[in-house]
């Protein structure tokens, strides 16, 4: 598995220099994806140096990414490949993002230690609205800010249970598992780490490759995809479906892998480590997405303006220039959380996220007078609350009093 990711990043170092295969607008995304440290990877590293900006060059591609609903909203951890999309699309390219409400009903194993719970039909159904509803969102701001200055190209949401709905398990191992090696499968990083995990591993998690190969599969066969995005934790997956794609249709296809990102301690941005930032209004406010946002770390805040935003590399340099003079402005952190609120919540989330920003930190009356009942409700969510019911000419001393929220004390 390591001499792949090697071979990979040497590729990748060749891409962030002016390539004489990038002859059109079309390789900028290659390009700018890997100076930016948004693309990590490439796979199948032997070809890719050479065919993949061929290939981006020759025309518009279609290029897809999944996303499983295993809960009814995006993470920032997922917000890295819904923006790599975009990367292609600003291009020109053509884009399908893939709802898994086939294969969240399996589980992906990869980057776990134990199975994920198994989700309820209905419950399914319910995430892949969510998530729907979250990636229409973010592609129809992204449209409304601008989308990158020129027509980009399709945007397409899809649901693979679209295409295993109707097919049988008998049929589907008859015609599509005859084409995987059992060795081959079961050498890949995901499924060894789980089989040497007290808890092993389930036969469903051990098809998941299977299913997310033939997903690339279909999407080859009837858009004419040829490239997939996918977190580096993503990449047997990839192999198997490049795998498949060539034994079957004898053609070269391509997977370019997005780093992880991180919290502070090291930790992964998922639901599963519980320290999740979500991308629907619902479960995380704008104000709070602001504010995750404002509050990084100088170690880190380049990298991400680098990787959450479209602005121009120099652009960033200039932002970190004014850092350095005048850090307790935190300029690029502010910066950084206005433009990822403005692509997530919209220009009106922003502008929440602003009053009440302004009501809670710097106890702006105006900000606090003009913030809407929704907006009350999302920032005093946590705060502890009680009801009730005020005779006529209660004093709010009195009323503070009645519900502890001030000690008891003489009163002038």
């Amino acid at each position: 598995m390591a001499a792949p990711i090697i071979h990979a990043l040497r590729s990748l170092r060749r891409f962030s220099r002016p390539h004489s295969r990038c002859l059109s607008g079309l390789c900028d995304p290659l390009v700018s994806g890997t100076r930016r440290g948004l693309f990590k990877d490439v796979f199948p590293a032997e070809t890719a140096r050479v065919q993949l900006p061929e290939l981006l060059s020759s025309g518009p591609q279609t290029v897809y990414c999944g996303f499983d609903p295993t809960a009814d909203s995006l993470h920032v951890g997922n917000l890295l490949a819904v923006l790599g999309l975009l990367h292609f699309h600003r291009a020109g390219h053509h884009v399908i993002a893939v709802v898994g409400g086939a294969t969240a009903q399996i589980g992906d194993p990869s980057g776990r230690q134990q199975e994920r719970a198994a989700l309820s039909p209905e419950r399914v159904a319910e995430n892949v609205r969510g998530i729907r509803e979250s990636l229409q969102r973010i592609f129809s701001h992204h449209e409304a800010l601008g989308g990158g200055g020129q027509p980009g190209g399709r945007v397409t949401v899809l649901d693979n249970a679209a295409w295993y709905r109707h097919r049988s398990a008998v049929e589907f191992l008859g015609s599509v598992g005859r084409h995987f090696r059992m060795s081959t499968m079961l050498s890949r990083h995901s499924v060894q780490s789980r089989l040497a995990a007290p808890e092993g591993m389930s036969l469903a998690e051990f098809t998941y490759q299977v299913f997310q190969a033939y997903d690339f599969y279909y999407l080859h066969q009837k858009h004419g995809c040829k490239i997939q995005l996918g977190g580096t934790d993503q990449l047997g997956n990839l192999m198997s479906g490049h795998e498949f794609i060539q034994r079957t249709a004898g053609e070269d296809v391509f997977g370019i892998l997005l780093p992880l990102i991180t919290s502070s301690s090291g930790d992964k941005l998922g639901k599963s480590a519980g320290n999740a930032v979500w991308l629907n209004r619902d479960r995380t406010s704008p104000f709070e997405f602001y504010q995750y946002f404002v509050r990084q770390r100088d170690s880190d805040v380049e990298r991400f303006l680098k990787l959450f935003t479209f602005l121009p590399l120099p652009e960033i340099r200039h932002i970190m220039d004014q850092h350095a003079k005048e850090p307790e402005k935190r300029i690029p952190q502010k910066r950084l959380a206005a433009e990822v609120t403005k692509l997530v919540h919209g220009k009106e989330g922003l502008e929440s996220a602003k009053r009440c920003t302004q009501a809670l930190y710097h106890s702006s009356i105006e900000a606090l007078a003009t913030m809407s009942d929704q907006e009350l409700q999302e920032l005093f969510q946590e705060a502890p609350f009680a009801e009730l019911l005020l005779e006529p000419g209660t004093r709010v001393l009195d009323a503070c009093l009645k519900v502890s929220a001030i000690p008891e004390g003489p009163r002038g």
